[in-house]
């Protein structure tokens, strides 16, 4: 029975989370502001790579292996929130932060409260005794899945996220942003590596069953977290120059714009503007003198 619920806690939200989205992007597209099918596409991925890490012979050897748990909550709580968090705009989440009980979130995702909730959060799950009992628990093991998404999409909202930022959160501070973040779940990896004792028993018959010592288990799951960290740090600097890039024209389009049409436009307005993705907007009533 716990089995069950577990699966079923861990699988709704998954299909959920598309047809919502689904029709926040086809209500969007009715009112003449579609949402990138970028955009789009990004949002499906991060969905489907969570489907992949809890219904996939990863997450069977994650049950076993240390090692495969920590790629299982790297899929969850990295990669995926990344994607989910790129598919989303400002429109996309109006009706979300509309909601009296979720006003919270706008404060939360500013970067100096997302980095040290998200890092709580990686450090209260791999204490011992709750990152053993997950094995045996379904719920609590849905729920530390659940936290790992929810902080990583707080995580990465800074970085990729529509919600407001202050004017000067540009070019260097989110590169310095994901800095921080990498060195410290660096940090995480070398204390797995390098900690000469195994801190999850609950793994041991796993481990015996593949013939992998507990401390080799532990060290290669910390080796994993930093491999791939400096993946996504890689892709996420290249990716922070290009859009940086790609705002700075499509910012000076709009002033250009602007100035054409007669209209005062100052930069920090058409700046905001393409930072949430609502630069075509902002061009459509420039154009038409509003």
């Amino acid at each position: 029975m716990g089995d069950v619920l577990g699966v079923l806690l861990e699988l709704l939200p998954v299909p959920l989370a598309g047809l919502a989205y689904a029709r926040r992007c086809s209500t969007l597209a009715s009112r003449g502001a579609p949402v990138p099918p970028g955009r789009q596409l990004a949002f499906a991925s991060g969905l489907a790579l969570i489907l992949i890490a809890l219904f996939s012979p990863i997450a069977t050897l994650a049950d076993d292996l240390i090692w495969a748990h920590m790629i299982e909550h790297l899929l969850i709580g990295d990669l995926a929130a990344l994607l989910l968090v790129i598919g989303l705009t400002g429109p996309v989440l109006q009706p979300v932060l509309a909601l009296r009980g979720l006003r919270w979130v706008r404060t939360a995702a500013l970067p100096w409260f997302a980095f040290p909730l998200w890092a709580a959060d990686l450090v209260i799950w791999h204490l011992p005794a709750l990152y053993n009992g997950v094995l045996t628990s379904p719920p609590l093991h849905a729920l530390q899945h659940a936290c790992f998404l929810g902080f990583g999409v707080l995580m990465w909202m800074p970085v990729a996220g529509p919600l407001p930022k202050p004017s000067w959160w540009r070019n260097a501070a989110p590169l310095g942003y994901v800095a921080l973040v990498r060195l410290f779940s660096a940090a995480f990896g070398n204390v797995l590596i390098w900690s000469g004792s195994a801190f999850y028993g609950s793994y041991a018959a796993g481990e015996a069953s593949h013939g992998i010592s507990p401390l080799s288990d532990q060290g290669i799951a910390g080796a994993i977290m930093m491999f791939e960290g400096g993946l996504v740090t890689l892709g996420v600097i290249v990716w922070l120059f290009l859009r940086a890039a790609r705002e700075g024209e499509e910012r000076q389009r709009l002033l250009d714009l602007a100035d054409r049409q007669g209209i005062s436009l100052d930069e920090a307005r058409a700046a905001r503007a393409v930072a949430a993705g609502q630069g075509s907007r902002l061009a459509e009533r420039i154009e038409h003198g509003s």
